[in-house]
């Protein structure tokens, strides 16, 4: 008997399969999806035992980072190098 992979097994958990809800926790945590999809990915997650786990790490993670905010900023010195280091990595600030 094998193990299920969540991001490629389907049960009834609504419209949306697993892989699909996976690749959108970011955006949803982040309300950055339609009102339709945040939906029915909240309806997944509700009936998903596998997806949920994630989704609960993934919110924990937002929270923590959230709970980590400092009150002052980077000196300027660091916060650019560590820009240089996103752009060499191929992140491009977008307006």
């Amino acid at each position: 008997m094998s193990e299920q992979n969540p991001s490629t097994h389907n049960h009834d958990c609504g419209p949306l399969d697993c892989r699909v809800v996976l690749e959108q926790l970011w955006e949803y945590l982040d309300g950055e999806l339609s009102e339709e999809t945040t939906l029915l990915i909240r309806q997944h997650l509700a009936l998903c035992s596998s997806c949920y786990p994630q989704y609960d790490f993934e919110k924990a993670f937002l929270d923590a980072l959230a709970d980590c905010r400092c009150t002052r900023c980077a000196p300027h010195e660091l916060r650019g190098r560590v820009l240089d280091m996103l752009r060499s990595a191929g992140f491009s600030a977008t307006a």
